[in-house]
């Protein structure tokens, strides 16, 4: 797979516009390509590892909506703060989780083999593993694991039992104050 080439869906004249997640897609795949021709030195995709996908996150951080209090902040663990601080604003956990779900189905629609995936390494998830954390820390917001729906249904069924039910943080960005969910793309402001 080399070079990495911009995103050309096929589109007939009969098809209708592309759904909102396909125009999501399109629009990341292509600044993944830009960011690495823009790379110093100059990137191909086959060469493209876990590490470049993650550099790439952290480059995204400088567009980021979603406060993240720093240990030292007064208003760390918080998860509503009383007024405004200078710890960075940084891309929320939910939006780059979505956003390396766009990239990892681009890729393969791309031509790319699923056991080369980058975006599928397992440096990824771990990397957004501790960007959850660190988020919920700051905010003081625990995420929880969700329940299985079928074992609460079973638990549902026989008499007696209570049913079950959890609270849990899907990890998004619409509760930051951003005003954007993980569906926003990340990307489509500031291609070059």
């Amino acid at each position: 797979m080399e070079p990495a080439q911009p995103w050309r869906g096929e589109a007939s004249p009969l098809q209708a516009a592309p759904s909102r997640y396909e125009s999501q897609k399109r629009r990341d795949w292509n600044t993944f390509v830009q960011y690495l021709r823009n790379h110093k030195p100059p990137l191909v995709l086959s060469r493209c590892s876990g590490a470049h996908v993650i550099e790439f996150l952290r480059y995204l951080d400088q567009f980021g909506k979603t406060k993240v209090h720093v240990p030292r902040c007064a208003f760390y663990g918080h998860p509503s703060p009383p007024g405004p601080c200078a710890c960075p604003l940084r891309q929320a956990w939910g939006s780059l989780d979505a956003l390396i779900g766009r990239l990892r189905a681009a890729y393969e629609e791309s031509g790319g083999f699923p056991d080369t995936n980058p975006f599928a390494a397992r440096a990824i998830r771990i990397f957004l593993h501790d960007v959850r954390e660190i988020q919920a820390k700051a905010r003081g917001i625990p995420y929880e694991k969700k329940k299985r729906k079928h074992a609460a249904a079973a638990g549902q069924g026989r008499a007696g039992d209570k049913p079950s039910s959890s609270t849990a943080f899907s990890g998004d960005s619409s509760d930051s104050g951003t005003g954007g969910g993980p569906g926003d793309s990340l990307l489509g402001s500031f291609t070059s």
